[in-house]
């Protein structure tokens, strides 16, 4: 992890809230299974550099069955069937750029370059989705957004569904970031305007005019 996410984590660390926060989900991963393992959690800033940061996709919490959630949103280990979402951000990007769908889910060569893909909560029971909603993380995830919103420009923000729509307002309006909105890539709610959105070509039109790489989507 690069200096500026752990000069962020040492402010987050002393803060009541996580220190509140940590405790309870010790207290979760020794009387539960949960999702991610515990060395994943942070997988999403762990696997971003910060200074390489370009682009921030942002989902709600993790998968909560066995073997799918890596810590990364929509993403899933090498193997793993795509679920239904993945699969069809797939099926846009195959649209894009007139690709073939891939075989991996694992989405780690994304954040690799630059794609922070951050889930508002950072954990789950497994088979409980939404069982740690309102425990904290939303809080440590929305700092996250705002450091990376005040201390960055030109960073693209891509809003999927009404959940991810309500983070707008973190993101500074004066350093010249790059916000699309569009609907959740879920089976209920693709068609309302996720497919056909061509988000990720136009990440890519305006990375380039800021002169900066593209983002290889295609995995």
């Amino acid at each position: 992890m690069n200096y500026h996410w752990k000069i962020f984590l040492k402010e987050e660390y002393k803060k009541p809230y996580f220190i509140r926060l940590i405790k309870l989900i010790q207290k979760e991963y020794d009387n539960f299974i949960c999702f991610p393992k515990k060395e994943n959690i942070f997988s999403s800033i762990r696997y971003c550099p910060f200074q390489k940061l370009k682009v921030v996709i942002l989902g709600q919490d993790p998968y909560y069955k066995e073997n799918q959630a890596d810590g990364l949103c929509f993403s899933v280990p090498n193997g793993i069937p795509f679920p239904p979402s993945l699969r069809n951000i797939f099926v846009e990007i195959k649209n894009c750029f007139n690709c073939s769908i891939p075989s991996s889910g694992s989405l780690i060569h994304w954040a690799q370059q630059g794609v922070l893909l951050l889930n508002s909560i950072l954990t789950v029971r497994k088979g409980d989705p939404g069982s740690h909603k309102n425990i904290g993380w939303e809080f440590f995830t929305d700092q996250i957004i705002k450091f990376i919103s005040n201390n960055r420009k030109n960073i693209v923000f891509l809003l999927w569904g009404k959940y991810a729509h309500k983070k707008i307002f973190l993101i500074n309006p004066f350093n010249n970031h790059f916000i699309l909105k569009t609907s959740h890539p879920s089976p209920f709610s693709v068609h309302m305007g996720f497919f056909g959105s061509q988000h990720f070509l136009q990440t890519n039109e305006f990375l380039d005019k800021k002169g900066k790489k593209p983002i290889i989507w295609v995995i």
